[in-house]
């Protein structure tokens, strides 16, 4: 059905943002794009081979991992894509369906990696304070279980977003503000009351975000009052740096969702630069991270990683 300018109907299409005045810019945005991208594929699918070769590594932790990989790698190829399509097709339209599945996709999976992130925290958690008992509460079947929860909460919650915004009648403007599909963006098109998509948006966003927020810094507190009733300080240091490479990988991933939640709220005044590269920042910089961040303080992983890069070298020779 071809766009009117009409509010009573949805439009067939939306437009992708681009920037204004750099427009002679976009092949090279979109090389550091790629290479992003290809970091990211590259780095998750080794970090799941890994957990799989080496035995050690079968183990709660990493299985949680290999959740957050698998949906890094999902929330990228559901977003970058397109954006590259943009920027070297300038394909900027994008159908009013597939903006409305890639909207469901981009916040069901933020939702389920953010469940993961949950309960990698309260992995550290037993593992430092009921270590004895770990090994019975987080079998490989209870991992398995809570995996599918995750999956099950994400889509129960964030189902409803574009289910909402299906009998909106639209403005004539089209424009988004991002290269991509978000929520609080195409309810701003919205020619009528959108408080009951605000409301619900800003609840599922509390109920699993932001719940998870709170639950992860409370098991931290608690790993902190374990860790400090150790004798020295050499053995807190060991035990809590088992915490690191989670906790930077818990800051990979909230901050930049902060940042583009601030800047939607408070940003309407902002360059339009702003808008996509915070945008961008969010899909891409968690599962750039990720691997990177594991890679470098997992000893199984790195010392795998360095047996198939001497492989390799071999292999050339």
């Amino acid at each position: 059905m071809p766009f009117r300018n009409s509010s009573d109907l949805s439009p067939s299409s939306f437009i992708l943002a681009s920037i204004p005045g750099l427009e002679a810019a976009h092949f090279w945005m979109s090389i550091l794009l790629c290479s992003m991208y290809i970091l990211a594929v590259t780095g998750n699918c080794v970090v799941m081979l890994i957990v799989k070769m080496e035995p050690g590594l079968h183990a709660p932790m990493y299985f949680f991992l290999c959740m957050l990989a698998a949906i890094d790698l999902a929330l990228s190829t559901s977003t970058v894509p397109r954006i590259l399509s943009f920027y070297w097709f300038d394909t900027r339209e994008i159908s009013f369906g597939a903006c409305l599945v890639q909207m469901f996709l981009i916040h069901t999976l933020s939702a389920i990696e953010s469940t993961v992130l949950l309960a990698m925290a309260v992995d550290r958690y037993v593992a430092i304070c009921h270590p004895l008992r770990h090994a019975a509460i987080l079998t490989n079947a209870t991992t398995a279980k809570i995996g599918l929860v995750a999956m099950a909460r994400g889509v129960l919650f964030f189902l409803p977003l574009p289910l909402l915004l299906l009998p909106l009648p639209f403005c004539s403007s089209r424009m988004l503000s991002h290269s991509f599909c978000l929520h609080q963006d195409v309810m701003n098109l919205a020619c009528a009351n959108t408080t009951p998509n605000v409301v619900y948006g800003l609840t599922a966003i509390l109920l699993v975000m932001g719940l998870d927020a709170v639950l992860i810094c409370l098991s931290y507190v608690l790993i902190l009052k374990a860790v400090l009733r150790l004798a020295s300080w050499k053995e807190r240091v060991k035990v809590f740096s088992t915490c690191v490479a989670h906790i930077c990988v818990v800051l990979a991933f909230y901050v930049p969702l902060i940042g583009l939640s601030v800047v939607h709220r408070f940003g309407k005044d902002l360059a339009p630069l702003v808008h996509i590269i915070m945008g961008n920042v969010y899909i891409l910089v968690p599962a750039v991270l990720n691997p990177i961040i594991y890679g470098v303080r997992t000893k199984q992983i790195r010392r795998r990683i360095l047996s198939l890069v001497h492989i390799y070298d071999r292999t050339a020779q």
